[in-house]
């Protein structure tokens, strides 16, 4: 699917150089929150590891239907490379989501609604990567996992609307009226965002061209 990781690259550089430029939005231009001080920026780092976390699984759910309809390998690397980068941004979030809660709510964790479903969401694409893991048959191996990540997908999208259907003590985000956000913050974090997913196509590509290698290499070993 993808013939070399030039454009990978590219992008991973762009990202890296876009979201250096952000730091300067981060900690000049974003004012300084008047309760949470500084420890208030992670908002800028926190929100778009769980934003992108959450467009991982999303393209996991659409290769997993373009493989049962196609059949083909290149939709099973999309959804092996994708989960592995929800997997990894969605535990991120979840950190950094606990040093938030420590200033703000004076503890690590609770269970309330959006962090719950969130460890369910890691929890289940663990599994999936689990279960792309196992030495089984290769086509019954695919067909498994595509349908797990059909079925995984039904907690994402309770994980996005679990702070505006349940009472939550986690803000909902550009939920009303900005969120409550000053425009200056408002602009950081969209910028952050923007940067941020730069990256993380670039690393997606870069994924699937190692996956796509590995296949090689492997077919080739069982051809000797």
């Amino acid at each position: 699917m993808l013939k070399n990781p030039v454009l990978a690259c590219i992008l991973l550089v762009a990202g890296c150089f876009a979201f250096a430029c952000c730091q300067w939005l981060v900690y000049v231009y974003a004012p300084l929150e008047a309760t949470m001080g500084i420890a208030q920026k992670i908002f800028y780092i926190h929100l778009p590891l769980a934003w992108w976390a959450l467009v991982s699984f999303f393209v996991v759910f659409l290769g997993s239907i373009c493989y049962l309809l196609k059949r083909s390998p290149g939709f099973d690397r999309l959804c092996a490379a994708a989960a592995e980068l929800g997997v990894l941004l969605s535990g991120l979030a979840l950190v950094t989501g606990a040093l938030w809660a420590r200033k703000s709510w004076g503890i690590w964790w609770t269970w309330d609604p959006r962090l719950t479903t969130t460890l369910i969401m890691w929890f289940v694409y663990s599994g999936y990567l689990v279960l792309h893991g196992l030495e089984m048959p290769r086509q019954r191996k695919t067909v498994v996992c595509a349908v797990l990540g059909v079925v995984a997908f039904l907690d994402v999208p309770l994980v996005f609307i679990s702070a505006r259907i349940w009472r939550s003590v986690h803000p909902a985000v550009f939920a009303a009226g900005g969120g409550g956000l000053e425009p200056e913050m408002k602009l950081t974090v969209i910028a952050c965002v923007f940067a941020f997913g730069v990256f993380w196509a670039g690393l997606l590509l870069l994924r699937m061209a190692q996956l796509e290698l590995c296949a090689r290499v492997q077919a080739l070993r069982q051809g000797e």
